[in-house]
């Protein structure tokens, strides 16, 4: 009877892959390559790199404000695979309403950057990414749903509103844009744009405005007052659902069935660079007075502003299923058993007690995590700059979909060619709380965390590490072997100066 109770809940968490941190430690960097161009595809204009293959990257991590993780043992153990309680992974503080990201990942596949002149440069990158959120939750259901110790009593109370649970995982093939609007003197404006076809793998979601709930083992009943919760997957049938036919090998299985769809999202960003010596890194080349030194970073204070994720991927009709439930009244465990057999039966029984059942398809959209960024970044003296990033949530979460936690990070680091490395502070709305993270970069290896504290440390609300690799063909100033003004390609005497009316050659003095 307990899972018929929470039929409306599902019958068990998952452990999707999810997105949220956004490599801080190494985005940020002026050689941070399609990392960069996820905060703002404008930043593809000013592409260190003429050509940049992106090998792979790994992000993983928790984010919540359920409770302070154990690292050890309780997350170790759950890698592992160990039988393990989800209160060995949490020390649930007191409070109601929680909102959890657990765990997320994103994970980028093979992709480019090239460059196909000195102002456009264009992007191509694959990438799996996902969610299991849940936001706005009563920690009574979901220690109900994860906590076999929490029900003991038997006696369940359960109060939520404008709740949303969705999991999803999905595809991406993206292409990006980044092209150089302006520049003059000490000004220059960049643009850019990138679009991603998706590829949705599975999702399910449950979301209402409305849960207040009793149910009462003595009474084998389950009582709910101005019931409004609603339903949907592309995993699982509604009947499964119902009769609770769910297990962790059908779970796996239908996940990756034959249910995708597909759908197209869109990122927009600009780039305003004040450059305080303009002629700094500008050089004569082959009769042009002002060729620019691409390989360097000339700007000493940028403005950056970009629109994320905005988009969808819609399940059709016929590849998704679900049900929206209301009204108020009880049932009971022994008349279920006598009464239902499949989703019909459950619905006419449950209108006799007082509650509507629409199980009637439609499509479903699942909206992606819309996300506005505005950045500065500063250049503090020579090789050392501090960037400020403000992330903010622009995803309507009354709908199916996922969504971003308010985030303010300050980001001081070192960044050169060869070397970087950043320690990103943030303050997340989510936890309500400040963390630390590190990012290193050499060459194109990468590795890091944008919450490092929680990797070294128990008593922590999250916990990030990511890893990638990139092969870079940097920019780099013309060559002039004899330096003569002439650049190599066109010098007939590379290694003797010489006018370019005379093809870099020496004149011959008829004397």
């Amino acid at each position: 009877m307990k899972k018929i109770a929470l039929l409306f809940l599902l019958t068990a968490t998952v452990s999707l892959p999810s997105y949220a941190q956004r490599y801080m430690g190494v985005a940020t960097s002026n050689w941070g390559g399609i990392n960069s161009m996820y905060l703002n595809p404008a930043y593809l204009a000013d592409s260190k790199s003429k050509l940049l293959i992106d090998v792979m990257s790994l992000n993983a991590g928790i984010d919540n404000s359920l409770g302070k993780i154990n690292t050890d043992p309780g997350i170790r153990r759950f890698i592992s695979g160990e039988n393990t309680n989800i209160k060995d992974v949490f020390n649930f503080t007191d409070k109601d309403k929680f909102s959890l990201l657990a765990p997320y990942a994103d994970i980028k596949g093979p992709g480019l950057i090239y460059s196909f002149n000195a102002k456009h440069t264009i992007a191509v990158s694959t990438r799996v990414r996902g969610f299991n959120q849940f936001h706005n939750f009563d920690q009574s259901i979901y220690r109900t749903i994860t906590d076999s110790e929490y029900t003991k009593s038997g006696d369940i109370m359960l109060h939520s509103e404008n709740f949303n649970w969705t999991a999803h995982l999905w595809g991406e093939f993206s292409v990006g844009y980044g092209g150089v609007l302006y520049e003059k003197g000490n000004h220059s404006l960049k643009v850019g744009g990138t679009i991603h076809f998706l590829t949705g793998i599975g999702f399910f979601g449950l979301k209402g405005k409305n849960l207040d709930a009793n149910y009462l083992k003595g009474a084998d009943s389950f009582y709910a007052n101005n019931l409004d919760v609603a339903y949907s997957s592309n995993i699982f049938s509604t009947e499964n659902v119902i009769r609770t036919k769910i297990s962790p090998d059908n779970f796996i299985d239908k996940f990756f069935g034959e249910n995708s769809s597909s759908g197209i999202s869109g990122d927009i960003g600009v780039v305003y660079d004040y450059i305080e010596n303009p002629g700094k890194g500008v050089y004569t080349m082959d009769g042009n007075d002002h060729v620019l030194d691409r390989s360097i970073t000339r700007y000493k204070l940028r403005f950056a502003a970009s629109l994320t994720d905005i988009g969808y991927i819609n399940y059709k009709r016929d590849k998704n299923s679900g049900f929206s439930v209301s009204g108020s009244g009880y049932i009971t465990g022994r008349e279920i058993a006598d009464s239902v057999r499949n989703a019909e039966s459950f619905k006419k029984y449950a209108l006799k007690k007082g509650f509507k059942i629409d199980t009637n398809g439609t499509d479903t959209k699942l909206y992606m995590p819309a996300t506005l960024l505005l950045t500065i970044d500063y250049n503090l003296y020579k090789n050392f700059y501090v960037n400020a990033t403000y992330m903010a949530n622009l995803a309507d979460r009354a709908n199916y979909g996922n969504s971003v936690y308010n985030q303010f990070t300050i980001t001081p680091r070192f960044d050169v060619a060869k070397f970087s490395a950043a320690v990103p502070i943030s303050y997340s709305s989510l936890a309500d709380n400040v963390r630390v993270g590190l990012g290193v970069r050499v060459l194109g290896f990468y590795a890091g965390s944008d919450d490092l504290v929680g990797i070294l440390s128990n008593g922590q609300y999250g916990l990030n590490f990511y890893m990638g690799a990139f092969v870079p063909f940097n920019k780099h100033r013309i060559k002039d072997r004899d330096q003569d003004k002439v650049s190599d390609k066109r010098d007939r005497c590379p290694d003797d100066q010489g006018p370019l009316s005379n093809h870099g050659c020496p004149e011959k003095n008829d004397d």
